[in-house]
């Protein structure tokens, strides 16, 4: 009885809601833009729509269903994507009034007057190294529940999907020998697939050739990251025999031939998040201004030429493309190039010119700095408390007890007695602190960040008899 008494305020609800019109279902082309909000005193959602509108976006995607920003996307020709946050999932996936509820809070009010376009559930939830495998179990069935909420409300021309890392592969080379990892695949990807065919919807991924390049610059080419490689620098998969002109387009094709290995090859792709870093700490290579303008402007170039981008393995199907991401976000924890994605800085100005439409000619564009660290950086590394904006030592006193709290002996020099323990302050330990933490620990994450209060440095604060542990790059 009150399921129906539900069903029926829901229809009730819907009665009284008029569309002005209905959502896009024309695939948009030219490259959408991710729209992070982690970041201090970033523009107003009025201004970061007109900025998305100065470069030339053609779509954009948030990470939640945030009211205030999809109010400023009201009447803007933006397609926009909407986000349900991970922690949503075992609610939604267990319970259909949840689902209701969210959709009719969420997205019926704005229906209307905003191109919603994808309704993504969770942020790669299933990433081999995302702490959130409890919320495996309800991704499907909160996909499900949520298309049947959209019908429920006649919502048309949105599709449901999901974001996923490139890890949910286990392997990726050649591309035609992409397969899915085997403890997801069958309990989790096949019904996934199954649903994404019933409803038409994308296969979402998020692809950073970035990555690849940078843990393995002495075998792939950095001009073949970026789109300019010559034909010496191609690669002709042995399986297929189609040839690879950038390694995008390699990743691209992995995650389709996992698909088609699932028999699910009609099912199509959507590139949620992709993009170069435009700086970053010392030792991470290649992370520049120079190589995220030529990264951006050349791929927005292929999808102008191509409508959409597409790759060798599916020369037909245009792939909906946002690129990660519209600001620095320097709230973002990890090392450094968590923090430089953007393509503005937190103020609004731009960090290089580029037209996320393809249609500005290259040359048009003014110089660019040179790209200084294209090479692994060959030296010694420590990181210490970061002192040029002074010291909040109530914050330092949490991340040393934080450093110090890790054991194998970290702190063990900073102890009574120790040869770092004098001077006995806070800032003196922490230096001490951050810097053998993240020795021990950068090779399984660790990163020199302690929310903003460490930096890395060339510099040897070693003093006295007091050593700082290094290791060469």
């Amino acid at each position: 009885m009150a399921e129906a008494v539900h069903l029926l305020l829901l229809l009730l609800t819907f009665v009284f809601f008029s569309p002005a019109q209905s959502a896009s279902k024309v695939l948009f082309h030219g490259l959408g833009v991710d729209y992070g909000q982690l970041g201090d005193n970033l523009p107003s959602p009025e201004a970061s729509v007109a900025l998305m509108h100065s470069l030339r976006a053609s779509a954009v995607k948030i990470y939640d269903a945030n009211p205030e920003i999809l109010r400023a996307l009201s009447g803007s020709n933006l397609v926009v994507s909407v986000m349900v946050p991970n922690g949503l999932l075992p609610s939604i996936g267990t319970n259909q009034s949840a689902a209701d509820a969210w959709v009719s809070s969420n997205i019926v009010p704005f229906y209307g007057s905003v191109r919603l376009r994808f309704l993504l559930v969770g942020n790669e939830i299933l990433s081999n190294y995302a702490s959130n495998s409890t919320f495996w179990p309800y991704l499907v069935p909160a996909m499900t529940r949520l298309h049947r909420s959209i019908r429920l409300f006649s919502l048309h021309g949105i599709k449901v999907s999901t974001p996923h890392a490139m890890d949910v592969l286990q392997s990726s080379f050649p591309p035609s020998s992409g397969r899915f990892r085997s403890d997801i695949a069958v309990p989790i990807i096949r019904p996934m697939l199954e649903f994404l065919r019933r409803t038409s919807s994308y296969f979402m991924i998020d692809a950073y050739p970035y990555f690849p390049w940078s843990e393995n610059p002495n075998s792939i080419s950095i001009d073949y990251a970026l789109f300019q490689g010559n034909s010496s620098l191609y690669y002709h998969d042995p399986v297929t025999g189609l040839t690879y002109t950038n390694l995008l387009d390699q990743m691209l094709d992995a995650m389709a031939a996992a698909i088609a290995a699932e028999g699910f090859g009609e099912v199509r792709l959507g590139l949620a998040e992709t993009g170069w870093p435009n700086a970053g700490d010392l030792d991470e290579i290649g992370a520049n201004v120079h190589n995220a303008a030529i990264y951006n402007r050349k791929l927005a170039i292929r999808v102008a030429e191509q409508r959409g981008l597409r790759t060798p393995a599916r020369p037909s199907a245009a792939i909906p493309v946002f690129v990660f991401s519209l600001y620095n976000e320097n709230l973002k924890t990890g090392p450094g190039t968590e923090r430089h994605w953007g393509l503005l800085y937190p103020n609004g100005t731009a960090v290089y010119e580029v037209d996320l439409k393809g249609r500005r000619p290259e040359a048009s564009y003014p110089p660019l700095p040179p790209a200084t660290n294209n090479e692994p950086y060959k030296g010694k590394l420590w990181c210490v408390l970061e002192t040029s904006g002074g010291v909040n030592v109530t914050a330092v006193a949490a991340a040393l007890s934080f450093a110090c709290g890790q054991g194998n002996g970290t702190c063990a020099a900073i102890q009574p007695g120790g040869k770092c323990f004098q001077p006995n302050t806070v800032a003196a330990h922490a230096n001490y602190a951050f810097n053998s933490y993240w020795q021990e620990f950068r090779s399984t994450g660790g990163s020199c960040y302690f929310n903003g209060l460490a930096v890395q440095t060339t510099t040897d604060p070693s003093y006295g008899s007091c050593v700082f542990p290094t290791k060469d790059n």
